[in-house]
């Protein structure tokens, strides 16, 4: 995608120009992936972590057709009105929503192909899709994995939802080229849990070293794809393993009955965990949104600081 094809925010417009830090948030986590009141509180709390660390926050989404990087509050609610009917737009969609002046909500590969037109390289989410249980029958892969594959974005994220499958998903992530990199951790984690696992073969321990990282990649090397930065939640805000597992198995038998697919399966899933759990994995989600959020600016903020001689 072009740069030219992407409206700015006033304020990233003015960040990216003096080259200070700015940090690409997705628009479906507020419109399709939290209820209400929590979508936009989580917006904004995760706009404050992002600020706090030194660095502008960047909302994406598609409005009347127009790819966006920085929505205005009142943007952010029209796509939240339901008279809008806001679609679910990630990186192959983002044609049809120019070519018929859709609405919507950006995911994880709609948010990398903005962000990466607009040269915004640090991007925040909760957990990226990938590739869903009893994939070898429905070919059921998240766009995401090319779209950050394709994408000189980093993505910071607690692991992969953990209603996916979580090795086949690094398997492919291997395969397409991404790096998926330990933020002071050698084990994957598993979104709403901190662990999983699943050892990861590299970790940093802090910004800098994160930043050194994107640098070797991209500016010294050359190279083109994103990386993955995995943070796991904190130990207190975690939800409980067997409740989770068991709310998984259970939302997955629910999918299956009643014919769930495509783009519905991870909010349907989601939702049932969520009510399964008592609203365990929605404060989980909260807070591991949050701190996605925080260690992005961080990031975002040291790879905008001059290195010295």
């Amino acid at each position: 995608m072009r740069r030219e094809a992407v409206r700015l925010g006033e304020e990233v417009a003015q960040a990216l120009e003096e080259g200070r830090p700015v940090v690409a948030l997705e628009s479906s986590v507020t419109v399709q992936g939290l209820p209400p009141p929590h979508n936009l509180q989580s917006a904004r709390a995760c706009a404050k972590a992002i600020r706090k660390s030194g660095a502008v926050p960047a909302i994406t989404g598609v409005i009347a057709g127009e790819p966006v990087a920085g929505l205005k509050d009142e943007e952010i609610e029209r796509l939240l009105d339901p008279k809008n009917k806001a679609r679910k737009v990630g990186r192959r969609d983002l044609a049809l929503a120019r070519a018929f002046g859709y609405w919507g909500a950006t995911t994880v590969s709609g948010t990398c192909a903005i962000a990466h037109a607009a040269g915004i390289r640090v991007f925040a989410t909760g957990g990226i899709g990938g590739v869903h249980r009893e994939a070898e029958q429905t070919f059921d892969i998240s766009q995401d994995l090319l779209s950050i594959a394709g994408s000189r974005v980093a993505v910071i994220t607690a692991g992969a939802k953990a209603i996916l499958d979580l090795p086949r998903t690094l398997e492919a992530l291997e395969t397409l080229g991404v790096p998926v990199v330990g933020y002071g951790t050698s084990e994957f984690p598993a979104f709403y849990m901190n662990r999983s696992g699943l050892s990861l073969e590299y970790s940093v321990g802090n910004p800098d070293e994160a930043a050194r990282l994107l640098r070797a990649r991209w500016e010294e090397l050359g190279q083109e794809g994103g990386v993955i930065f995995a943070n796991p939640i904190k130990a207190e805000a975690e939800a409980r393993p067997e409740e989770i597992a068991e709310a998984i198995e259970a939302a997955l038998r629910d999918a299956k009955e009643r014919g769930v697919k495509g783009k519905a399966v991870t909010p349907f899933l989601l939702a049932e965990v969520a009510q399964r759990t008592g609203g365990g994995s929605l404060q989980a989600n909260l807070a591991l949104l949050e701190s996605n959020a925080r260690v992005a600016g961080q990031i975002a903020q040291a790879l905008a600081t001059p290195r010295r001689p």
